[in-house]
C-alpha cells in the first residue's frame, strides 16, 4: 500500500480486497440474456464461485439486470439500440425481449439474490448511470467493485469506465465475464488494460484474496 498525503493508494489485489471497502457487482446474468451467449454454463460457474467467495468474505453484493420499456414508453434511442441489436431496420419489427416479470428478464436460478442482496434494473449499458448503484456505494464508503457478468463489450467495459471516472477502482475478473461476440470483448479488455484505470484478475486469485481478506 503506498501512502501520501494521509491517502492509502491500494497497488495489489489482495489490497482491494478488502471486504469493508469492496462491492461486487454481478451484471445482466439474466435468462434471456445467456442465453444469447456461447457456453452459458460455464460463465455461470464461474459467477457463482466469485458470488460464494463474496459470500463468505462478507462482501457487498449487488445484482443487475437489464429492462426492456413496453413500446408505447420506448423513445428514439430506445428503437435504435433495440433495432440494431435485433438486427432489424423496421421499427414495427421491435420485440422488447426484457420486459420486468417476463422469463428472461430473471436472473439465472443459480444465482439466486439473497435477501441481503440488492438487485437493481437499468436501461442503460453503465451499471452506475441512472440505477440507485453509485448512491449505495457511495453511502457504504466502496472504493473497488469486482465485475463480473455478461457481456464484457456490452456493459462491463462501459461500467468500468464510469466506476473509474467515480474514483472507484474497477476489479475485473476475466474469466468471470462473457461475451456475445469474442472480438469485440478482446478488444474492449485491451481498451481497459492501455487506460489503466482497471485492475484485471481471474476467478481463482479473486477467491483466495478474498479468503485471505476475509478470514
Amino acid at each position: 500500500m503506498k501512502r501520501i498525503q494521509g491517502l492509502d493508494i491500494p497497488q495489489t489485489l489482495e489490497e482491494l480486497c478488502d471486504p469493508q471497502r469492496m462491492a461486487l457487482v454481478v451484471y445482466d446474468m439474466q435468462v434471456g440474456i445467456l442465453k444469447q451467449i456461447k457456453n452459458p454454463e460455464t460463465i455461470v460457474a464461474k459467477v457463482s464461485r466469485v458470488l460464494e467467495a463474496a459470500r463468505l468474505a462478507g462482501v457487498r453484493t449487488f445484482f443487475m439486470r437489464h429492462m426492456s420499456l413496453p413500446k408505447e414508453l420506448m423513445g428514439a434511442f430506445c428503437y435504435r439500440m433495440a433495432m440494431a441489436w435485433q438486427r432489424t431496420d423496421d421499427p414495427e419489427k421491435v420485440n422488447p425481449w426484457f420486459l420486468r416479470g417476463s422469463p428472461g428478464f430473471e436472473i439465472t436460478p443459480e444465482l439466486a439474490p439473497r435477501s441481503s442482496e440488492a438487485i437493481f434494473d437499468k436501461l442503460t449499458m453503465s451499471a452506475l448511470e441512472g440505477t440507485p448503484l453509485s448512491i449505495a456505494l457511495r453511502d457504504c464508503g466502496i472504493t473497488s467493485i469486482a465485475l463480473v457478468g455478461v457481456a464484457t463489450e456490452i456493459g462491463i467495459e462501459p461500467t468500468a469506465r464510469h466506476a473509474a471516472d467515480l474514483g472507484i477502482v474497477p476489479v475485473i475478473v476475466e474469466d468471470a465475464c462473457g461475451s456475445g461476440h469474442a472480438e469485440a470483448a478482446r478488444r474492449s479488455i485491451e481498451s481497459l488494460k492501455f487506460a489503466g484505470d482497471a485492475v484485471f484478475t481471474d476467478v481463482e486469485s479473486l477467491c483466495k484474496a478474498l479468503q485471505r481478506k476475509g478470514g
